[in-house]
């Protein structure tokens, strides 16, 4: 059973940069496209961005195009998330899951979840 782990998150100011990594467990991701997501309590998920099997391919949210990068590295099973030109309104839950295709779309249904981890922009 695959299981999904996120971390770094933290407290920032607008302009500062934090790097989320999903670390995955009981399973390889190898044959898995990943997706970063994120919350605010009260509002619907939004997705961020999502990266292929291979890594080859990625796709990013208008919200977070040019600020926000996705990468992974299979032979760590470990996925980021690299946020720089951080807003206040990125402030939300953020989490990465799990689907297996060979690409990445935001609109799939993921089938492995992590817990999330907190992301605070504060001016």
């Amino acid at each position: 059973q695959l299981q999904l782990g996120e971390s770094g998150g933290g407290l920032v100011q607008p302009g500062g940069s934090l790097r989320l990594s999903c670390a995955a467990a009981g399973a390889t991701v190898d044959y898995d496209a990943i997706g970063w997501f994120r919350q605010v309590p009260g509002k619907e998920r939004e997705g961020v961005s999502c990266i292929s099997r291979n890594g080859g391919s990625t796709k990013d949210a208008d919200s977070v195009k040019g600020r926000f990068t996705i990468s992974r590295d299979n032979a760590k099973n470990m996925v980021y998330l690299q946020m720089n030109s951080l807003k206040p309104e990125d402030t939300a839950i953020y989490y990465c899951a799990a689907v297996r295709m060979i690409m990445c779309d935001i609109a799939f249904r993921f089938d492995y979840w992590g817990q999330g981890t907190q992301v605070t922009v504060y001016a």
